[in-house]
């Protein structure tokens, strides 16, 4: 409701229109629109949005938590798992081939982890990563490759469709 009423002040809507059925007396063409038609479109757009995978692809890598990555590969999920620095020019030229990757049908599923090269020195120890811009592609639990370094759009791809 508060919206609404700064939304009113600001734009000075005639009296004519009624609140109550948000229907516009003062134009030519009355339209109404009730509150479950405006919910009903809401929840459509919302349903078509995640599935056609729209909402999992703009998320992009999830920061990297120890339980989660356990738990994906429990369900024997596709996984990377990258290995990044905000200062690193070799990540920042991995960006967006992993986000044009990931955007791809084919890659749909696969469950991306982002482990902070700085401040998560323990799981970098743990997947054995000597370096950021290191990519470790898994099938559940088995690692199924590795790279560093690369920025090859067609070798990264292949990496990411050993995890598929």
């Amino acid at each position: 409701m508060l919206v609404w009423k700064s939304l009113v002040w600001k734009t000075s809507i005639p009296r004519s229109w009624s609140v109550k059925s948000l229907s516009v007396k003062s134009l030519s063409v009355k339209r109404s629109l009730s509150i479950r038609s405006v919910a009903a479109a809401f929840v459509l757009g919302l349903v078509l949005m995640v599935s056609s995978g729209l909402a999992a692809q703009a998320a992009g890598p999830q920061p990297f938590d120890s339980k989660a990555f356990a738990s994906a590969q429990a369900a024997g999920k596709p996984i990377l798992v990258e290995i990044h620095a905000s200062w690193c020019p070799t990540c920042k030229a991995q960006a967006p081939i992993l986000a044009k990757l990931e955007g791809q049908d084919k890659f749909r599923n696969l469950v991306v982890f982002r482990v902070d090269y700085d401040s998560q020195k323990e799981a970098v120890r743990a997947f054995g990563a000597r370096m950021q811009s290191t990519l470790i592609a898994f099938k559940g639990k088995h690692e199924v490759g590795r790279s560093v370094g690369d920025t090859n759009e067609t070798s990264i791809a292949a990496l990411l469709g050993k995890a598929i």
